[in-house]
């Protein structure tokens, strides 16, 4: 599928002058003849119809010798920048596209299998990537121009999409897209492209059915957001959950969800929405756990209260390259809050309200792996937050084909939860697997990421 649609891409840019300054000749005169207002009233296939249709008799008005099928792609580019992405529409609808990032109107690159590509497609111009940048921001009631040029949106489909235009950005509008599977992804179907063990799938199962809370730790493009969603798909359909998102992309099937997602300050710099915000508004909104789309400034105080006040289960992501650089974060966030907490005060409000991170990394081989799966033990001595591996990804050495193989080691038989295990009756189940992952240490090894 993947090196079909690259054939189609490039087929899309080997073209004869004639077919050029025909597609030009048929955009002017379309915008000429048609009626917009009555177009945009059609819908999205009754438009196709029209389009295609005054593509063809204007091939016959005018001689032109195309065939039906570049006929027919001439009328879907030409819908495309009327009601859809232009362009990027092709880019949208391929599944092995991951990311899409747009540097000014002629250079466009994709990420398949985590490797980034130079794509066979432009814009015609400056002005027509601004015309889509805003027409992405416009969707989800919000503006790009040169008094507010940065934006952060997402699409119908859930894509992430960011947007920075001029004068900031000095070579034509960036855009950078997220795009997510169509497909739910669950913890087992990452563990069978060997993100994961089936061991550490169990014990995440047995952790969140125990009401733990979870932090996602992990680089930009590491998979925080698509091991967030496989996390919640744990939660029991009977609890009531209350997401807070910058721009909202978080697929939880459970039917008891409210989503709330923050907003910018309007023109005049009013009306802004925060994060924190939201997470203080969840806590009145009598949820069983609070799932933070990511954590990032002040509200992680707000977050850390939830956690210690009664929400367990409640989970989140953040930036951070190991799991215990995600403590120190964390602790750097609280002091952003505005709240003058001794350190130690600090360290002691995480060690209560976090039990788990998971860390996430994304290989130089374009593989993603959870890395680490720590658990919080408590205060140490030193009034450091004291902590210990359950799981840790040991890289052995690259394939032939630069593929990063390793192996996942367990840290430990006895997790500190095996106390919470109990009370949901989980705690055989919980050290026969530690037992398991102990006993494969040093004999399994793996070669795949998804």
């Amino acid at each position: 599928m993947a090196d079909n649609q690259q054939n189609k891409e490039a087929a899309a840019t080997e073209e004869s002058p004639l077919l050029t300054v025909f597609r030009k000749e048929a955009h002017e005169t379309m915008l000429n003849r048609i009626n917009l207002a009555s177009a945009f009233k059609l819908s999205p296939q009754e438009l196709r119809a029209e389009i295609e249709n005054f593509v063809f008799d204007f091939a016959q008005e005018r001689r032109a010798q195309i065939t039906k099928r570049e006929q027919i792609g001439i009328a879907r580019e030409l819908v495309d920048d009327m009601i859809g992405l232009g362009p990027l529409e092709m880019l949208l609808e391929d599944d092995t596209i991951s990311d899409i990032v747009v540097n000014g109107p002629f250079q466009i690159y994709i990420e398949r299998k985590g490797l980034m590509q130079l794509a066979p497609i432009k814009f015609r111009d400056d002005a027509h990537l601004l015309q889509i940048a805003q027409r992405i921001a416009h969707r989800v009631g919000r503006r790009v121009d040169t008094s507010s040029p940065l934006c952060d949106a997402r699409l119908p489909d859930g894509s992430r999409v960011n947007i920075v235009a001029p004068p900031i950005a000095l070579d034509g509008a960036s855009i950078s897209i997220r795009k997510f599977s169509k497909k739910a992804i669950d913890l087992n179907g990452l563990a069978s492209h060997g993100s994961l063990t089936e061991d550490m799938v169990k014990v995440l199962q047995i952790a969140s059915t125990c009401g733990l809370n979870i932090i996602v730790s992990g680089g930009t493009g590491s998979g925080k957001t698509t091991l967030l969603n496989a996390l919640s798909q744990l939660i029991d359909p009977r609890e009531r959950i209350v997401t807070c998102e910058d721009a909202a992309e978080l697929k939880l099937q459970q039917p008891h969800v409210v989503r709330l997602e923050s907003r910018p300050p309007n023109i005049e710099g009013k009306g802004e929405i925060t994060i924190r915000d939201l997470v203080k508004n969840a806590l009145r909104m009598r949820p069983d756990r609070i799932v933070i789309g990511e954590v990032r400034g002040s509200e992680c105080i707000d977050m850390l209260q939830a956690m210690n006040t009664g929400h367990d289960g409640s989970m989140s992501t953040i930036h951070a390259n190991k799991a215990r650089e995600a403590f120190i974060r964390l602790e750097n966030m609280v002091a952003m809050s505005g709240f003058d907490l001794p350190s130690e005060i600090v360290r002691a409000q995480i060690a209560g309200a976090v039990d788990l991170i998971v860390q996430t990394e994304r290989l130089h081989d374009g593989s993603r792996k959870v890395t680490e799966i720590v658990e919080v033990l408590g205060i140490n001595e030193r009034g450091d937050i004291d902590y210990q591996h359950l799981f840790k990804f040991v890289p052995l050495g690259e394939t032939p084909d630069h593929k990063v193989f390793g192996r996942f080691d367990a840290g430990t038989d006895s997790p500190l939860f095996l106390e919470k295990a109990i009370i949901y009756g989980l705690d055989k189940e919980l050290l026969s697997v530690m037992k398991h992952a102990m006993e494969q240490n040093g004999g399994s090894d793996n070669d795949a990421g998804y």
